[in-house]
């Protein structure tokens, strides 16, 4: 996997896969395929209605947070400092389930 280095030192891949349109039944076992052939960027959203599948998946996948780089976008309803921040929140909750 080639990665590129962010501004604040962050190895980003260059790669990643999107669940985009993946029902969040299919959600966990599309990611853990990704996962299991080297995909290191999952790439997400609110609006998908996805991000506990992309939690479990990584969760059962045995990789170590900091070598996994996880892209989610909040809806745009909740644009505003306060509303983000509760949407944030709300994402990490799911994305980081048991």
């Amino acid at each position: 996997m080639e990665y590129i280095k962010l501004y604040n030192g962050v190895q980003m891949p260059i790669l990643g896969y999107g669940v985009f349109l993946v029902n969040p039944e299919e959600c966990e076992r599309c990611v853990s395929d990704a996962l299991s052939v080297g995909y290191r960027l999952i790439d997400t959203a609110q609006a998908y209605q996805n991000e506990e599948g992309v939690g479990n998946a990584w969760h059962k996948s045995g990789i170590k947070r900091e070598d996994l780089f996880l892209v989610t976008k909040v809806w745009i309803s909740n644009a505003g400092e306060e509303q983000a921040a509760k949407s944030i929140d709300e994402s990490l909750r799911k994305l980081q389930t048991e």
